[in-house]
């Protein structure tokens, strides 16, 4: 994997050598396969959590996190070579931060004791249950309901589009409380697999295989002592949350992209047509100008984001801004690359063909494109003001 970018300023010598290092494992260890994608992913976290790998998305050394706070650069850095390696790798990396993360920033000692040490190990496998049929990048229009009842929350509603749905051993999972109007009225949950009143009302089947699901809450009654934070902070945890993980996303869309470049400049090299290669045409070495100038432009506004983040800096605009223009140029290259294979590169099996499969979605997930222009929008507009 190309590794130039990380003689930028951006890194130290532990961010290179944990690139370096995951690269070399993912190598050996990561290998496609066909089949059941649910055993796949389950697979795919145990060995993440038995080499180490898991600790990185966990906070604090005596919950089994790697550092006390979670080192953006380092969350980048893994996703990115994941993503260039296997995408259900990845994804089975980002799931277990983001599921968890809720916990990492706003976990009681408890909390963060009976989760966050098996999470690290790859022992039990997490969810961020936020989306809704009707409430996915308009949080504020939840209808899944937490009643307060004596000891417990009995909750009813339903959320949908759950990464990890229906092999999660856990879900952190937020539901209306009423405080406030808006997202002033929500709280956040960790609901166990398994509890009474919970059940995996539908599985989802999307372009690139993975384990997703609708879920459905009835009469589901959950201990306050799962309660995460107080009662009405459950927007602010969620968006706290997602704000770590943001750029991350950027991160894995950028290693899909480097992988196609990778691709493409292979392609090119050993296609012979007209009697010379198909690097030697013009049009050609255009084409692999632009996919490289995209990929670096990305992972410039990548690593801004996440070197702002880890120096104590609000992030808004600089994460949307990385996942935006990650995500979209991302498609743009992969689009590029099947184009230099031709037939070739929609032939199933093909990385090219996985690599375009598994990009759409992250122009959608954790903020659509279009959400992210909003929100650049709106801290631009918030600015010019002051």
């Amino acid at each position: 994997m190309e590794r130039k970018h990380l003689e930028w300023p951006f890194f130290d010598d532990r961010h290179r050598a944990l690139a370096a290092e995951l690269d070399a494992w993912a190598a050996v260890n990561l290998h496609h396969a066909d089949g059941d994608v649910d055993a796949q992913c389950r697979a795919l976290v145990g060995q993440l959590g038995r080499a180490g790998w898991l600790r990185h998305a966990v906070a604090g050394t005596g919950h089994g996190g790697a550092a006390e706070v979670i080192d953006t650069r380092s969350i980048c850095l893994l996703r990115e070579t994941l993503a260039w390696h296997h995408g259900l790798a990845d994804f089975a990396f980002a799931m277990q931060g983001l599921g968890s993360g809720a916990i990492s920033l706003h976990g009681t000692p408890a909390q963060r004791d009976r989760y966050l040490p098996r999470v690290a190990r790859g022992e039990a496998i997490a969810a961020f249950a936020l989306s809704e049929p009707q409430a996915g990048s308009d949080v504020a229009a939840m209808a899944c309901a937490a009643r307060d009842d004596g000891d417990a929350y009995v909750l009813d509603g339903e959320k949908t589009w759950i990464s990890n749905g229906g092999i999660a051993d856990f879900y952190v999972l937020f539901a209306r409380t009423g405080e406030g109007a808006g997202s002033r009225g929500i709280s956040a949950f960790i609901v166990d697999a398994g509890t009474q009143g919970f059940e995996i009302a539908e599985r989802i089947e999307v372009i690139a295989p993975h384990p997703l699901a609708r879920l459905r809450l009835a009469g589901c009654r959950v201990p306050k002592s799962q309660r995460l934070g107080e009662p009405g902070q459950g927007f602010k945890i969620a968006m706290q949350t997602l704000d770590i993980f943001r750029t991350s996303v950027a991160a894995a869309a950028l290693g899909f992209a480097r992988r196609a470049l990778h691709e493409g400049l292979q392609r090119a090299s050993s296609r012979t047509m007209f009697g010379q290669r198909l690097a030697d045409f013009q049009l050609a070495q255009a084409k692999l100008a632009q996919m490289a100038t995209t990929v670096d432009s990305a992972a410039l506004l990548t690593y801004r984001a996440a070197w702002q983040r880890d120096q104590g800096a609000n992030v808004t605009r600089e994460a949307a801004m990385a996942k935006m223009a990650a995500t979209e140029g991302a498609q743009q290259v992969i689009d590029a690359a099947v184009q230099l294979f031709g037939g070739e590169g929609v032939r199933s099996g093909r990385i090219v063909e996985s690599l375009y499969r598994e990009i759409r979605a992250l122009r959608i997930y954790e903020g659509a494109t279009e959400v992210q222009q909003l929100i650049i929008a709106r801290e631009l507009l918030k600015e010019s003001r002051q």
